[in-house]
């Protein structure tokens, strides 16, 4: 699969670089960005962190704002950034053009309802295509972990927990951590997934883990307390509470005075990189 490469930036001694790629999985020209800390310049290979971002990202938000490059130039980890949705003049969005459904707000789910099922795969994309098209590519390793913000909090958790055999450790930052019980969630999982709400069980954090078999994979959630979406849209008590009944061990910090925003992200996010690390 060929790669085209868009803009290039030396930075701690690293690069950050945007592709794009015709994607078999979602059927439509694909972007990502990535870091590759300087140790890949002497041939060595690292491991990665995926990072999915949240409604209305594309690949740049987080490589732009998060300040993560100066700490994982330091650990040697790659970081991955994929896009949120697919794009394109054939790929449907919402009727109504609104930033929580269709464009930019992919949930990270396999869509089977029309027309959405033709491009909306991007649970796919995420958990097999983007990996294999990396490791084919880079310098790096098959060890990998997953983090994200909100929509991608969500989308890092329900795949880690999932996938538990593909990752080392899982993160996330404001998660929507309860989506079949909150207005976004509900919104995206009707029009991608349908009205079976049995079928929406299989993408929802606080679901999965209260049956989760697999206790191994180390996971750390960051929530601020002073986040406009806390109560109505996020809802971290069901995830803590999910996590008690299955004894899964997460860590779930609430952060006194931080709000949803990637200020927040920036503050927290080089010991994020620090918790990866101690699991590669």
């Amino acid at each position: 699969m060929s790669l085209d490469i868009l803009s290039s930036a030396k930075v701690f001694d690293g690069w950050h670089k945007q592709y794009r790629h015709q994607s078999t999985s979602t059927r439509c020209e694909m972007r990502f960005a990535i870091f590759l800390p300087p140790q890949t310049a002497t041939g060595e290979k690292v491991p990665v962190l995926y990072w999915l971002s949240g409604l209305t990202c594309t690949e740049e938000n987080f490589m732009q704002k998060a300040g993560a490059f100066a700490e994982a130039a330091k650990l040697g980890i790659a970081i991955v950034a994929p896009d949120t949705s697919p794009r394109g003049e054939m790929v449907a969005d919402d009727a109504e053009g609104s930033y929580d459904f269709g464009l930019g707000a992919g949930f990270y789910v396999n869509a089977t309802q029309a027309p959405f099922d033709q491009h909306y795969q991007m649970y796919d994309y995420v958990v097999s295509e983007l990996p294999n098209l990396i490791e084919e590519h880079f310098p790096v390793t098959d060890q990998r972990a997953i983090s994200g913000h909100s929509m991608g909090g969500h989308g890092s958790l329900m795949i880690a927990l999932r996938n538990s055999e593909r990752y080392s450790s899982a993160s996330a930052f404001s998660p929507i951590a309860n989506p079949i019980n909150c207005p976004w969630g509900q919104k995206a999982f009707k029009g991608y997934l349908g009205d079976n709400e049995s079928d929406w069980t299989q993408y929802d954090s606080s679901e999965l883990m209260k049956r989760s078999e697999n206790k191994q994979l180390p996971m750390l959630v960051d929530q601020g307390d002073a986040d406009n979406f806390l109560d109505e849209q996020l809802r971290p008590q069901t995830l803590v509470d999910a996590a008690e009944l299955s004894q899964y061990p997460l860590t779930l910090r609430m952060q006194p005075g931080y709000d949803h925003s990637y200020y927040f992200i920036s503050t927290f996010i080089s010991e994020h990189l620090r918790f990866h690390s101690r699991y590669f």
